[in-house]
């Protein structure tokens, strides 16, 4: 199942008293303090629909990053935003938010054992939660190549960011079961990070929550296209198959654009 495309993905103007928004409503900055950073999609999500953001901007001096998740509150109904996604707007009920953190972000059901890492090679076009299909090259943040960078090939080769980094990419969505219910599924690079709600209801619309908390100052929102890859797209997932670091993409004989697409875009 691939979830319907909704290129026009933006923030609902009801946020936080600490938000500022750009014109588009794809960018959310904190301008003071640490809290009120709350935001929420503009619309539902559909299931499978992925709402998929990307940090743009740090603040040193805070404890804590960014928070994510879903709730059953239409934003509009919200007579004030509350200062905190936890436990604030959690407190309130039918919310489910999950705090990112540099590493330790997988989830599992009680009583198993934490599964063996395994990360699919970043060539591979999709990503699958369930029957949810979801294009992998669009959820991958990637830190732009440097003098050193060649020092970090195996991590760029598989795609990784710290969650809480610069650039890193992080999504929430709904996959539907088949009681009825859903479980909430946090995307950090790619990477599926396992069921960290289950039994959602989804009588009810679910719309994305994003917290500009912390250490985490601006996020921007990524559209995603559902379908088949581009030529695009494509193209740069064979170059990365096959060299040795980013460096080398200078090397070769390809347009200036498509070097730079495949070396950090």
């Amino acid at each position: 199942m691939a979830a319907p495309c909704r290129p026009n993905a933006r923030f609902h103007h009801v946020h936080g008293a600490n938000v500022c928004l750009d014109a588009s409503r794809t960018r959310a900055t904190r301008v003071e303090s640490f809290a009120n950073g709350l935001c929420f999609s503009q619309e539902p999500l559909a299931p499978g629909q992925i709402f998929l953001v990307e940090i743009e901007e740090k603040e040193v001096g805070w404890c804590g990053h960014l928070r994510v998740g879903l709730t059953a509150h239409d934003p509009q109904s919200l007579e004030v935003v509350p200062e905190y996604s936890l436990p604030d707007l959690v407190n309130m009920g039918d919310t489910w938010v999950f705090a990112i953190t540099r590493s330790h972000n997988r989830v599992t059901a009680d009583g198993e054992e934490a599964p063996a890492r395994v990360r699919g090679p970043p060539w591979e076009p999709f990503l699958l939660i369930g029957r949810v299909r979801i294009p992998r090259d669009t959820l991958v943040g990637r830190s732009r190549p440097g003098r050193y960078s060649h020092i970090l090939d195996d991590l760029y080769k598989m795609n990784v960011l710290p969650a809480t980094a610069r650039r890193s990419r992080i999504g929430v969505l709904y996959a539907p079961q088949p009681d009825g219910t859903a479980d909430m599924h946090i995307v950090i690079n790619g990477e599926d990070m396992g069921p960290s709600a289950r039994r959602l209801p989804t009588a009810r619309p679910l719309y994305a929550v994003v917290d500009v908390f912390a250490s985490t100052k601006s996020v921007r929102v990524i559209p995603v296209e559902y379908g088949f890859p581009s030529l695009q797209t494509l193209c740069r997932l064979v170059i990365q198959k096959h060299i040795v670091h980013r460096l080398a993409i200078d090397g070769l004989d390809l347009p200036l654009p498509l070097k730079s697409f495949c070396q950090h875009e």
